[in-house]
């Protein structure tokens, strides 16, 4: 299964101590990097957060942010750490009058970390609760990712078809172009009133076939071709293998284009070449 590195999924939940949401957004990225929000009674969930995505996703900027609302009768379970309100107010004093002016808010006070805090029994049970919650959306935003990621996977599939179909006018015109580059050798010889012995002219041409001659250009298109969708039906973490292999074809179509010495050739060449800018622009999504 292919998945987009973009994506995004949101869940509420609701229970006796109040409700949270959930919200997982992602684009894409080079490695895996993760951002994290939560309330600071929560903070101590991110390390579990972390290895909660590590686990399940390889590559992408995933931004984590839960938001939570206590209910109405909880709200007075909340306490007052007494000893580390008033050490921050001593020092606050201390600093006032070092300075000789400011004023003590104690709106400010209570703001601290660790100054208001809820029964840690009570957090622990509802941090569970809350992870199990994630996991959901987890599972919910894995299916958005692949869902974008088997788009993704047509869209490539498509225009793979595409270039193969180009690859294929170029072989059946090949002979064709031959034999106009022959005529059209002789013809600017007779003009020029050169003879040639038939043995050189023999040789010219083969030199000159080996200039244009693109079979190897094509053939490794071809394999390039089959690779990629080999890499494709494999799935998994993909991207960088895709982003390669598109390397690989831009190598093919810009020597094909040099070589080119018929407008259709060269024109199919550059239909080549726009397929695959397209491709790259959408593996830079994938994960």
């Amino acid at each position: 299964m292919i998945h987009s590195m973009t994506a995004y999924a949101r869940k509420q939940f609701k229970g006796d101590w109040g409700s949270a949401v959930w919200e997982i957004r992602s684009v894409n990225q080079r490695y895996l990097e993760t951002y994290i929000r939560a309330p600071e009674q929560f903070r101590g969930l991110e390390p579990v957060i972390r290895e909660k995505l590590r686990k399940r996703m390889q590559r992408g900027k995933l931004e984590v942010n839960l938001r939570f609302e206590a209910a109405q009768d909880n709200a007075a379970e909340l306490q007052i750490n007494q000893a580390l309100a008033s050490q921050i107010i001593e020092h606050a004093q201390w600093v006032m009058e070092e300075c000789g002016r400011g004023q003590l808010n104690p709106i400010d006070v209570l703001r601290w970390p660790g100054v208001m805090e809820a029964p840690e029994q009570d957090v622990d049970a509802l941090s569970k609760e809350l992870l199990a919650a994630l996991d959901t959306t987890i599972n919910e935003f894995l299916e958005a990712r692949a869902s974008e990621g088997a788009n993704l996977k047509v869209f490539i599939e498509q225009r793979l078809e595409e270039i193969s179909t180009q690859a294929a006018f170029v072989r059946t015109k090949m002979p064709e172009v031959m034999a106009w580059q022959r005529e059209r050798l002789s013809n600017r010889l007779a003009e020029a009133k050169v003879e040639l012995e038939p043995s050189r002219l023999e040789q010219e041409m083969v030199m000159l076939a080996q200039k244009v001659d693109v079979a190897e250009e094509l053939d490794r298109l071809d394999s390039h071709i089959s690779e990629t969708r080999n890499i494709l039906k494999k799935g998994g973490a993909i991207g960088r293998r895709l982003d390669f292999m598109m390397q690989e074809f831009n190598r093919e179509a810009n020597t094909l284009a040099s070589k080119s010495i018929n407008s259709e050739i060269t024109n199919a060449s550059v239909d080549c070449k726009v397929l695959i800018e397209q491709m790259r622009e959408q593996i830079q999504n994938i994960e």
